[in-house]
């Protein structure tokens, strides 16, 4: 039987299918894809980032890869974003998304994020394969296309990726980006100067978010308990801080709860 593509999947409501037919046609082979990588158990440690507006399409391919990868799924590119403080190993991304498209996204992570990023595109134009490129891809994948081919060039790109140093560990949060490893904050493409200890509250406060420290308990994480000050000095860090990122942003990160102290905005 001749597989059934992605593409068939996204436009089969133009044969009058239901959802559920959609789905039992396209259980095809995923269990008996070729294992192009190695064993199971040893590809359970690759994650893999699909990003698509499309739910069925990450419905399907999330079904047909989590039998060797650990798939996690956005459907946007603020959920993207929010997933992003994982290290992934992979990233699928469709270029034609609403609000933010595949392009932009990738042109906003990829100078923080080394893995490889392959673009699902119905797009074949010459100039469309470059800009994708241009951005930060390193492959691309056209549609429609079999999971076979997918698999192989996941495989390929696994293969070539050289495991280095300490993985990524950073944090999204709209346009600002945090960096721990590097300690270094960028808004947009501005490179913000924090102090060390600037970047220490930054740092406890964003991992740490949605919940409530006051400034004594702050103080003694970041400073020390035998350290000789004044927790006040929590508040004028803050205060520079919050000048520092508004001469770029109007959002409060950093907010107040008055009587109790501060926390990092959800």
């Amino acid at each position: 039987m001749a597989q059934m593509t992605l593409m068939d999947m996204k436009y089969s409501n133009r044969k009058k299918k239901t959802k559920l037919q959609i789905v039992e046609n396209l259980s095809f082979s995923c269990y008996n894809q070729p294992d192009c990588i190695g064993k199971g158990t040893v590809l359970m440690k690759y994650k893999i980032l699909i990003i698509d507006d499309e739910e069925m399409i990450l419905s399907m391919m999330k079904k047909c890869l989590q039998e060797k990868f650990s798939v996690y799924t956005a459907d946007s590119a603020r959920k993207a974003l929010e997933l992003l403080t994982m290290a992934f190993d992979i990233i699928l991304l469709d270029i034609n998304m609403p609000e933010m498209d595949g392009l932009e996204l990738c042109r906003l992570i990829r100078k923080h994020i080394s893995c490889p990023v392959i673009f699902l595109t119905a797009r074949v134009a010459e100039e469309d394969v470059i800009k994708g490129l241009s951005v930060g891809a390193d492959d691309y994948i056209t549609k429609p296309f079999s999971m076979d081919e997918l698999q192989a060039r996941i495989s390929a790109h696994l293969r070539r990726e050289e495991r280095k140093g300490i993985a990524a560990n950073i944090r999204f949060d709209e346009e600002l980006m945090i960096d721990y490893n590097g300690r270094t904050v960028f808004l947009g493409k501005e490179r913000l100067d924090f102090s060390n200890k600037e970047f220490e509250i930054i740092g406890f406060l964003s991992q740490n978010a949605g919940m409530v420290f006051d400034r004594e308990t702050i103080y003694e994480k970041l400073w020390g308990y035998d350290s000789e000050g004044d927790s006040i000095v929590v508040k004028e860090h803050i205060r520079k801080i919050r000048n520092k990122l508004s001469v770029y942003t109007d959002k409060n990160y950093i907010e107040t709860v008055w009587g109790v102290g501060y926390k990092w905005a959800k």
